[in-house]
């Protein structure tokens, strides 16, 4: 199983449409984030964990909800970050599962590649993510193309241009 995870507000900061919606709804953005990575989870077949910091958050507790099963997100406890969250995680699953990380930080990949994870960019991910929503888009519109149920598709040609005619006749 492919385990993804992403430094949620590095990647805010990154990703070209949420840096702009930060600056209007932080909510909004890590909402839209959530939204994005849902999608992709799916589509991919694999799970992500969205780490949020809440080291600068008094008395914080580490809080982790399950969205589905293929999403989590993680918000620090007071005084830790995203990167040592991940670390820590990371270290924990050892080399059990296909894990990456996506973060701009140039310190964490180092590190996260250390201990056998693979590091993606937060601009990388994003190009991925946007090329999977991409596929989803063309999938559906083709699914729904051939999903269409048109009279023509349902009775012989000789039939239709009878009621074609009485159609028009009226």
């Amino acid at each position: 199983m492919k385990i993804i995870f992403v430094d949620g507000y590095n990647v805010i900061n990154s990703w070209p449409n949420l840096k702009f919606q930060k600056d209007y709804s932080f909510d909004g953005a890590r909402q839209s984030l959530i939204d994005s990575l849902h999608n992709y989870s799916v589509y991919e077949g694999c799970k992500i964990i969205i780490v949020f910091d809440a080291h600068k958050v008094n008395r914080s507790i580490e809080k982790k909800e399950d969205i589905n099963k293929n999403i989590s997100i993680v918000f620090t406890k007071d005084g830790e970050t995203a990167d040592s969250y991940i670390e820590r995680e990371v270290h924990n699953i050892g080399r059990r599962f296909e894990v990456y990380v996506v973060t701009s930080d140039w310190l964490e990949q180092q590190t996260i590649f250390q201990r056998g994870a693979v590091r993606v960019s937060s601009l990388e991910f994003y190009n991925e993510v946007l090329d999977t929503e991409s596929r989803i888009k063309n999938k559906t519109l083709k699914n729904s193309n051939l999903s269409k149920n048109n009279l023509l598709d349902n009775v012989d040609e000789e039939v239709f241009n009878k009621l074609e005619a009485m159609r028009r006749s009226k």
